[in-house]
């Protein structure tokens, strides 16, 4: 989206020598792919992954260690390894890399690079999330460790929709040869192409130096970013971090919501808190059915589907006077509506009592996996309906956060593709 009033600093996406695997040191390029850390489910996904390639990224985006400084140092001597035996090795020269994935009839194209903190960070780039302390600690604490950003966050910005400045240099990038090509085990291909050409890369800097940019995915390590670079001395590599950006004139975005695992609620004391402040009703599975009717009611009112034990239980139409005692009313109204501002203020806090930390919610993006873990640890599942993007956009440039954790935009980039290490 563009930039408004009379500032005129935007976007300023910068090359890097990208750390990549060298397709002849690894099984394959597919196999030491993996999601975003905040995307697998552990502990199956992790296993699963690990046991794909001994290269696989979840090693460094998630290693495993006794304590968070042992997870942090095996990262980094993970990657020093890697880079000593050439499992990964740097690009000869600076580059910006065109992205592309594709499944079906979603096809996402954007730029990889580096993007400069400073400019960015007032105002130019807009997040719509709140960010849990510990997690920005904690991925902190990794990129100190290993001076590298492992994954990049996801950043969308909407131009005027013509095949100008960085979407024609995407365009012609995807003539020319791949510098990689692979099929993830979701049905996804993904290919990477360097743009060098100086020529090419002032085209892009001159499109982007007046736009803005909505944080997609990955409000954490944008945090994280910015508290690094604040660490730092002006002039280090600590002034960028590694985004993807992609133009939603030209490929649109899916939303998703992220849902709720309550570890330590049984699903009968759950329904037994709300049955006098919201409208209960069960609801015949699969959980495919379920979730249309969660879709009706969203339409309608706030909205939750429980579960746990095998049963579906819609929750709509929640009473008024509560929502006014418990939602604050010092926000939009839009805010005010969201299920997620509703989640966490009137049932989270209020009925339910539940504290918010990691003991006790978990925040899955996988709907299948989040029943199946409530069912095998006898909590509780809140199923959610995605927000509305244009409502997103709407609070993002009012200057107002969601809830953390409130939406799941898509398709996220696959980590282990290209890396970014402030030594090279």
């Amino acid at each position: 989206m563009n930039t408004t009033g009379q500032r005129a600093a935007g976007l300023n996406l910068t090359p890097f020598r990208g750390l990549r695997y060298d397709s002849e040191r690894v099984g394959s390029l597919a196999a030491v792919t993996s999601p975003p850390y905040d995307v697998v489910v552990r502990p199956d996904g992790l296993h699963h992954l690990e046991s794909a390639d001994p290269h696989n990224i979840v090693r460094l985006i998630l290693p495993q260690a006794a304590t968070p400084t042992a997870r942090h140092e095996q990262a980094a001597d993970t990657l020093r390894h890697w880079l000593a035996e050439g499992i990964l090795a740097p690009d000869t020269e600076p580059a910006l890399y065109v992205y592309e994935q594709r499944n079906g009839d979603v096809l996402q194209r954007g730029l990889i690079g580096a993007l400069e903190l400073s400019e960015a960070a007032d105002g130019v780039v807009l997040p719509h999330e709140d960010v849990m302390p510990h997690i920005v600690e904690d991925r902190a604490d990794l990129m100190r460790a290993s001076a590298a950003n492992f994954e990049p966050l996801l950043l969308s910005y909407r131009s005027e929709g013509t095949r100008i400045g960085a979407t024609a240099v995407i365009e012609r990038a995807v003539e020319r040869t791949p510098l990689l090509s692979t099929t993830t085990e979701d049905g996804f291909s993904h290919r990477l192409w360097a743009v060098t050409d100086p020529a090419e890369l002032a085209e892009v800097h001159q499109d982007l130096s007046h736009r803005q940019a909505l944080i997609a995915d990955g409000h954490h390590r944008w945090a994280t970013y910015l508290r690094l670079r604040a660490e730092h001395p002006r002039g280090t590599p600590w002034d960028h971090g590694l985004v993807l950006l992609v133009d939603t004139a030209r490929y649109p975005l899916r939303v998703r919501a992220i849902h709720r695992l309550l570890h330590q609620l049984p699903l009968a004391d759950a329904l037994s808190a709300v049955q006098d402040s919201f409208r209960v009703r069960p609801i015949a599975g699969p959980l495919s059915r379920a979730m249309e009717h969660l879709a009706g009611a969203a339409a309608e009112s706030n909205a939750f589907l429980l579960t746990g034990d095998g049963t579906y239980h819609l929750l709509d139409r929640p009473d008024p006077a509560l929502l006014a005692r418990t939602v604050p009313d010092d926000r939009p109204c839009a805010w005010q509506r969201l299920d997620a501002t509703v989640l966490h203020a009137t049932l989270i806090d209020h009925l339910w009592n539940v504290p918010d930390d990691p003991a006790h919610i978990a925040y899955i993006h996988d709907t299948a996996a989040t029943v199946a873990k409530a069912e095998r640890d006898g909590g509780t599942a809140v199923l959610m309906h995605p927000v509305r993007e244009d409502v997103v956009r709407e609070l993002a440039r009012e200057g107002v956060t969601m809830p953390r954790k409130s939406t799941s935009f898509g398709p996220k980039p696959a980590s282990g593709l290209v890396l970014r290490s402030m030594a090279h």
